[in-house]
């Protein structure tokens, strides 16, 4: 991943601003276009998931997305940053979303309208990574200055810093249970550490270059980190033994993301050199068999986000776009275009019923999925 240092200009608006707007019109206007996008969508996914369709997925054959269905609608937008937003992920009850990125802070806010909570500042460089704890209770978030802070998720207190990296923090995920944090950085290293305490327990080398994506799997076993050596690599989550090595990519690595079941991984490719990987792979966790892959952004995947019903994956790339598709056979279901910069973060809410993506272009927009 590198800092885009040509972020639009556009016109910033206040957190008081956005306030006032979601109180006056945001649960209103949700749900007249929740009730819209309804029917748009449902129009989408009864033409093109079929019944009769056979359940074993392609094989990577590029996808069609010419009759995907296009919107632009939005149920709002929080427009509180003051910089590009690079982070975003939802609360596990639903009801709230943490988004950070280049004006070095967090910010909590309501998901049913907007509403602004709270602001979390003590990153002195960019935000990279933001993750909630599994019981709600508290905030990771990882960063430029080398830090991952782990704060109070209601207070917004400060509860300790881990300082284990010596380059960027990338990626950061808490295992299920909530009790270990997984941390991928530019020092070439994922380390896992004690969530209550900040007590480092192992590191693992196994990449030859940047980390920069984690993923703990569903049943807290295996760890999935991905990078600029162009791999995926799975490893034991309790002793740090590798497992497997995915080499599907020809590119960087810029995301991961397992299925709900834990029985495969998604990886998102970077563009860096001339072999211009853009793809979403989708592969079996256990063997590392490729299993389909998804080739419908036209510049670099920056995030990926598997659905919680396990049917759909998310994808938010550089082409300002973020692309919905069938997860069990890489079918193209719609494009939402309401970004006008690159988007680095998307996430599925808790009842898969909407998405959050976040962007260059200083908003988070909430929207629904189906």
């Amino acid at each position: 991943m590198h800092r885009n240092d040509d972020i639009d200009n556009l016109e910033k608006m206040t957190v008081e601003q956005d306030r006032l707007q979601s109180v006056n019109q945001g649960i209103s206007r949700r749900a007249v276009l929740r009730w819209a996008g309804l029917g748009v969508v449902g129009m989408a996914g009864s033409g093109l998931v079929l019944a009769g369709c056979a359940q074993q997925p392609a094989e990577s054959a590029p996808q069609d997305a010419s009759t995907a269905v296009v919107t632009t609608t939005a149920l709002y937008t929080y427009r509180a940053h003051s910089a590009g937003v690079a982070a975003l992920a939802w609360s596990p009850e639903g009801q709230r979303i943490a988004s950070g990125g280049y004006d070095h802070s967090v910010q909590v806010w309501d998901a049913a309208n907007g509403g602004h909570a709270l602001t979390y500042g003590r990153h002195i460089a960019d935000v990279w990574t933001i993750a909630w704890s599994p019981d709600g209770k508290r905030i990771a978030s990882g960063s430029n200055d080398h830090s991952v802070q782990v704060w109070d998720a209601a207070a917004g207190s400060h509860l300790f810093t881990y300082q284990g990296h010596s380059d960027w923090v990338t990626g950061l995920m808490w295992s299920p249970d909530g009790k270990r944090i997984a941390s991928g950085s530019a020092d070439h290293t994922v380390q896992v550490w004690d969530a209550a305490t900040g007590g480092h327990v192992f590191t693992y080398r196994g990449h030859t270059n940047n980390v920069n994506a984690v993923a703990w799997s569903p049943d807290g076993k295996r760890i999935a980190s991905g990078g600029v050596d162009h791999t995926v690599q799975v490893w034991d989550a309790a002793a740090g033994d590798h497992l497997l090595t995915y080499r599907g990519h020809t590119d960087y690595v810029n995301t991961v993301a397992w299925s709900p079941d834990g029985r495969r991984i998604a990886s998102g490719g970077g563009t860096h050199g001339a072999t211009q990987d853009r793809s979403v792979q989708v592969w079996d966790a256990t063997a590392g068999n490729h299993v389909f892959t998804y080739s419908g952004h036209a510049r670099e995947l920056r995030q990926i986000a598997w659905s919680p019903d396990g049917q759909r994956i998310a994808s938010g790339s550089s082409d300002k776009t973020v692309q919905v598709w069938d997860a069990l056979n890489g079918g193209h279901i719609f494009i939402y275009r309401g970004h006008t910069d690159e988007v680095f973060a998307v996430g599925w809410s808790p009842d898969s019923k909407d998405i959050a993506s976040g962007s260059l272009d200083k908003t988070v927009q909430v929207w629904a999925a189906k």
